[in-house]
């Protein structure tokens, strides 16, 4: 009976995630991503621009740093979307996907710059004199719809139990099992909700310092790990260009192993990945963005900007590009479920490579648990006030637990697609209700070359 209950489950929630990644989102999130992109003139072009403001002097009022912002978006980022969700997306969108996905995060870049901009345009002070802000307060204070901005609330609390917590437990409780530790599912749970609650307990400067200690790291880890598999695999490396590029647009059969894959479906499954991976139009890195020191809107706008560079265009890829390589060396890797496809990839090559993984795995799902708690708390404080974190922090160490002992992925990754896709929609309608603000700010202080500029409205509220 539990296990019909399960699939059931499993079922709704995929039928309503196909809905959702059909035609409504697929193209509502590439159209706003596209839409912005020309309107801002291309911003992507001032990547050199933003890095220069990464370790910018104190300016402005603020809980954190641009860097340290940027941190905390990234650890909540940069999860198993990078790793796993690839390699879901390959799975069954075939290695077109890995297009679809970097595109994804490339035209993103707009769509973060846009989101962020707007959260601390409109941000506020608490009770406590904080600044806070994300896409609840642009939609109230801007667009003047409390209950659309009550509903990105909504889904943004379930979402953070979806796409930054039971995925990531589930994804690093599979892998931890499979590796040559044979860590048992609940230890794993054990370990991982201790030290989420030991980190919870210092709030978001806790989490900043410890997001900007290991995210740095932890990415040089993992991305020298493929490193390592292209390097033995050289030969394959253009090959696996050319099919990466080429399955993009055409139709194939199923080969290595593999489902056979339609354009559509690659086209889906990649920038569904994508924005689980980089989060870029879903509204929650902009949260973290609100209680930065920053002159301006627009020089924080730019900073968080190259989350989704950093995440998709260089780690998703590098992962898409290393397991397509994998696939054509090694084919029978892709028996089984697609979740493990990187894992095992990863020890094709030996148990340095697995190892590789594993580790950057685990500190990869730390730091996303870490980063999407407070998400997920802003938005029930915007919800109900801060009686409710004590609570939500209660709850969220506890799924943390859950999430490692689920015994079948499909379903975590449909709940996490479907909270993902709700999240999205009041956010999207957001940036495009509000795009003449977007483009007045631009104009001012980035193509005006005002980034230093103090705008009094964004440090006085």
């Amino acid at each position: 009976m539990r296990g019909m209950l399960v699939e059931a489950i499993d079922r709704l929630l995929e039928q309503v995630s196909g809905w959702l990644w059909g035609y409504v989102l697929l193209f509502g999130l590439l159209g706003t991503h596209l839409y912005l992109t020309v309107l801002l003139r291309f911003p992507q072009r001032y990547l050199l621009t933003a890095l220069r403001y990464y370790f910018a002097g104190r300016n402005g009022e603020g809980s954190i740093s641009h860097f340290g912002s940027l941190m905390v978006s990234l650890a909540a980022n940069v999860g198993t979307g990078n790793i796993v969700g690839v390699a879901t997306a390959v799975a069954v969108g075939g290695p077109g996907a890995v297009f679809w996905c970097m595109l994804t995060g490339l035209l993103g870049m707009a769509t973060r710059y846009a989101e962020s901009l707007l959260a601390i345009r409109y941000r506020v002070r608490n009770e406590q004199g904080h600044l806070v802000g994300g896409p609840m307060y642009a939609i109230e204070r801007g667009m003047g719809c409390k209950w659309l901005a009550a509903l990105f609330a909504v889904f943004t609390a379930l979402a953070a139990f979806g796409i930054g917590n039971v995925t990531q437990a589930n994804a690093v409780a599979g892998v931890l099992a499979e590796c040559p530790l044979h860590v048992e599912t609940w230890q794993t749970g054990l370990a991982l909700a201790a030290l989420v609650a030991v980190v919870l307990l210092f709030g978001l400067r806790g989490i900043s310092h410890v997001c900007t200690a290991c995210v740095p790291g932890m990415a040089l880890v993992y991305m020298a790990g493929c490193g390592v598999l292209i390097v033995a695999h050289y030969e394959l490396v253009w090959p696996a260009v050319k099919l990466i590029c080429f399955s993009a647009f055409h139709s194939h059969a199923a080969t290595g192993g593999l489902i056979g894959s339609t354009l559509m479906l690659a086209m889906q499954t990649g920038v569904r990945r994508g924005l689980f991976s980089n989060e870029a139009g879903m509204g929650s890195s902009p949260i973290v963005s609100a209680p930065v020191r920053t002159p301006n809107a627009v020089q924080q706008a730019l900073v968080s900007s190259t989350g989704p560079f950093w995440d998709t265009v260089v780690i998703c890829s590098l992962t898409g590009l290393t397991l397509t390589i994998c696939l054509l060396a090694y084919p029978g890797i892709a028996s089984g479920e697609g979740s493990m496809l990187t894992y095992r990839a990863f020890a094709s090559a030996g148990s340095v490579c697995s190892w590789l993984l594993t580790i950057s795995l685990a500190t990869f799902v730390v730091s996303t648990l870490l980063g999407w708690s407070y998400f997920g708390e802003q938005a029930l404080t915007y919800l109900g006030g801060r009686k409710l974190i004590l609570p939500y922090r209660m709850v969220w160490v506890l799924v943390a637990f859950a999430g490692c002992v689920v015994p079948k992925s499909s379903i975590v990754w449909n709940f996490a697609d479907c909270a993902n896709g709700l999240m999205a929609l009041p956010n999207l309608v957001c940036m495009v209700a509000l795009s003449g603000v977007l483009l007045t700010q631009t104009r001012y202080y980035l193509w005006g070359k005002r980034l230093d500029e103090v705008d009094a409205r964004v440090n006085e509220e």
